[in-house]
């Protein structure tokens, strides 16, 4: 996230978390001067094979689109070439040709020290950088600020640019000049400071001249133009250089030179695929860029530069250069925004699409236009055929349905039966330990959303590639949650999501953080998302669905407890001002989690008050908790225990409900206990007492997990029946809550009915 206003529909939605990012630790690129347009300056998005991608979102002009009623929402911006070539998951590719290019490995490169960047200036600082590997710079992106600003000073920068540029003036088609390193390091050092504005402060037009002078004289030189491995990764650095300056308009020559030149047959032989790439970054951001549409507009033969290079590189779609590709088409389907290029480009579009298919290879470029035409030329898809063309895609890609419970459906692209058993057995017992930490009274007011689906696509690339067609959604993220109206009857809840295919077991990346998302708008968040977002909420929604996924599934939240250990860069009263605006991956879930963690766990009570705000829908009341009755007075303590955190007490995980068997009778019910493997058949009951202590102020009742449909009836006065009760609980399935407010002392008594026979279902009590 950046500075600028995320991109979003015009509609409510929920639209929460989702991150690979979290564990790429690449941070963010901040614009230059950006307002609310969906600018590339947002976190760096590695894909999958360790390089940076362009998404597809709406152009800078165009008006968002609507998705079937319902809204999304993304608090991730798109993605920025400046991002480095790294980190885990999954493993950056070795040094290669194929890779960083030839010249880019360095078997006898000096050792890597930070000491040697931030302790040395002018010549000095030019000729360590020379020496060092790519890797070695790989790992300047992400240094901590006191280091960073040492590092990438200006005149740091500046004597790095000017060695670059005479570097590429002498450039003979290979990396004898270092031309690799000198100018990796400008763009790590553009992109360190993007995330570090505070600490380093804007860089003055001098270091543009310096670096430009660079690119410039490279692009130049005749050798730029070498179809050869060696020439790969220098052109890549270089084209990426171009973006750093945020110069669409200036570089148009170069853009419309490399499309014209790229010749799949030969360019991929030799590793050069994604020196290209980063030309469409370039044409993403530039229509953020002043003038750069009336540049086009101009020189409408940049239109034809991206037209000619998807008709040559089809065959790119069946490689592992598809990417390259797919984003081709996105960067020549965005310019159908606008009404004067459209009698030209809509043309390409539908021929584009008659060479395609909804199965197979070509489905990733017939996506690609179907989302271009969604986004941008909606109102003209009876011409290009493809109104319908989401649900024929869905149709013929998503083709696995499988039912977990009343309540929760999964769609999925390809899923043994066992693998949806077990994202089913995950979570419907997610419900249980929900309840228990968000102590909730039932749903929220007016919230309908009883029914949630899972989307999974069969790996990251899929959901990259597809998921904007079908379902009108930001891809340049882990997976997105749609909440859509809840008060609507028959609005489903969705979450769409992929499998983390760079692991070696199954598993759908960011699912119980999502399944949270979907628990929390239902039972502490009321109303849509765009009514929850009128103050500063996002330290709740976000930190706490990473606070409670990873707790649930016994996962230590090492990434959490390392910047609590070694970096105190929020205040606690600062977090409560975290929006999707001012926000970085580390704010918005590190830091959102260490903020819930403590809040849940040292200030329970005025945790439970701002809650009590969120369930009713008073955001102005909650604010005011948190920022006047609050206010700082926890900072300090907040401080300290951020050391007792990092020492080992956020290794001892949250437990939610005891799930042990109460002893004794199975009807009876006690505090800190449950009963598990409830059954009843069609039109009976599983009775239950409680004996309730003297002075209880509250009792809590729920079930969950299992099959069928069972509903949660109470008595306070003798076994409860369908015709004998006080309060019910009836929801489609068996996540059934009741909250009793001071039971009288002595036996109450509930029974879970059996609208259908359901088995192994947990009920437990609370009080």
């Amino acid at each position: 996230m950046s500075t600028s206003r995320p991109w979003r529909l015009p509609q409510s939605a929920r639209l929460l978390t989702t991150t690979l990012i979290l564990l790429l630790a690449v941070g963010l690129s901040a614009p230059n001067g950006q307002a609310a347009t969906p600018t590339p300056t947002g976190p760096a998005v590695v894909a999958p094979d360790g390089r940076a991608e362009t998404p597809m979102p709406g152009p800078a002009t165009a008006a968002p689109p609507t998705v079937q009623g319902e809204a999304a929402r993304d608090e991730h911006l798109a993605p920025d070439s400046l991002a480095p070539v790294q980190l885990t998951p999954p493993r950056p590719e070795p040094a290669t040709a194929k890779g960083l290019g030839a010249a880019a490995a360095d078997t006898e490169a000096a050792a890597c020290n930070v000491s040697d960047f931030t302790g040395r200036t002018g010549a000095a600082l030019v000729q360590q950088v020379k020496a060092v590997d790519f890797w070695c710079i790989n790992g300047l992106f992400v240094l901590p600020p006191a280091e960073g600003r040492l590092a990438f000073a200006e005149a740091q920068m500046t004597a790095v640019a000017n060695a670059a540029a005479e570097a590429a003036t002498a450039y003979r088609g290979d990396n004898g000049g270092r031309i690799v390193q000198l100018m990796y390091y400008l763009q790590a050092g553009y992109f360190w400071q993007s995330n570090n504005t505070a600490v380093q402060g804007p860089y003055s037009p001098a270091l543009r001249t310096a670096v430009r002078a660079a690119v410039d004289a490279f692009f130049a030189n005749p050798r730029s133009g070498d179809v050869t491995s060696a020439n790969a990764e220098p052109l890549t650095r270089a084209a990426v250089l171009l973006d750093c300056l945020r110069e669409s308009t200036r570089y148009l020559p170069i853009v419309k030179r490399l499309l014209n030149a790229y010749d799949s047959a030969t360019w991929d032989r030799q590793g050069l695929a994604w020196a290209v790439n980063p030309v469409f970054t370039l044409l993403f951001t530039g229509h953020a860029q002043p003038g750069f549409v009336d540049a086009v507009r101009a020189d409408r033969g940049v239109l034809d530069a991206l037209y000619g290079f998807t008709l040559r590189n089809q065959a790119l779609l069946s490689g592992p250069d598809r990417r390259v590709f797919w984003h081709s088409v996105n960067e020549l389907g965005r310019f159908v925004a606008y009404p004067d290029f459209r009698p030209r480009l809509q043309p390409m579009l539908r021929t584009l699409l008659d060479r395609s298919s909804v199965t197979g290879d070509t489905r990733y470029q017939r996506a690609a236009v179907v989302a271009s035409i969604r986004y941008s030329d909606p109102e003209n898809c009876g011409y290009y055929g493809t109104c319908e063309e989401p649900e024929r895609l869905k149709a013929a890609n998503l083709t696995v349905s499988h039912s977990c419970s009343p309540s929760i459906a999964i769609r999925a692209q390809a899923a043994t039966t066992a693998q949806l058993a077990g994202a089913c057995t995950s979570l419907t017992g997610q419900d249980a330990f929900f309840h228990a930490i968000a102590r909730d009274k039932g749903p929220v007011a007016n919230d309908l959303n009883s029914r949630m689906e899972v989307v999974i696509f069969d790996t990251s690339w899929e959901y990259t590639a597809l998921a904007a067609a079908i379902y009108g959604i930001r891809t340049d993220n882990g997976g997105m949650y749609l909440e859509g109206d809840p008060a609507r009857p028959g609005n489903e809840a969705r979450f769409v999501a992929y499998e983390a295919d760079w692991r070696p077991q199954w598993e759908v990346w960011n699912l119980n953080h999502e399944y949270t998302h979907y628990l929390d708008a239902r039972f502490t968040m009321h109303g849509t998302f765009e009514e929850g977002s009128v103050t500063p909420t996002v330290w709740w929604t976000e930190g706490f669905a990473e606070y409670l996924a990873t707790s649930y599934t016994k996962q230590v939240n090492q990434a959490a407890i390392t910047l609590a250990a070694g970096r105190h860069d929020y205040r606690l009263s600062e977090l409560f001002d975290t929006t999707y605006a001012n926000t970085t991956q580390d704010r918005t879930y590190r830091w959102g989690y260490l903020a819930v963690r403590y809040m849940l766990e040292q200030r329970r009570a005025d945790t439970d008050a701002v809650l009590a705000k969120y369930r009713t829908g008073d955001w102005e009341g909650a604010r005011t908790l948190l920022k006047s009755t609050i206010g700082t007075r926890y900072d300090a303590d907040f401080d300290q225990w951020l050391y007792r955190c990092a020492a080992g007490a956020c290794a001892v995980l949250p437990t939610g409900p005891v799930l042990a068997e109460c002893g004794g009778d199975r009807r009876q019910l006690g505090a800190n206990c449950a009963r598990t493997d409830v059954w009843a058949t069609t039109g009976n009951y599983a009775h239950f007492y409680v004996l309730v202590p003297a002075g209880t102020r509250q009792l809590r009742v729920t079930t969950s997990g299992g099959t069928g449909n069972g509903d949660l009836r109470y008595n306070p006065y003798g076994w409860a029946y369908d015709n004998a009760y006080v309060t019910a609980s009836a929801g489609p399935d068996n996540a059934e809550t009741l909250t009793v407010t001071d039971p009288p002392a002595g036996y109450v008594f509930f029974s879970l009915q059996a609208r259908q026979g359901f088995s192994g279902v947990t009920v437990s009590a609370d009080f």
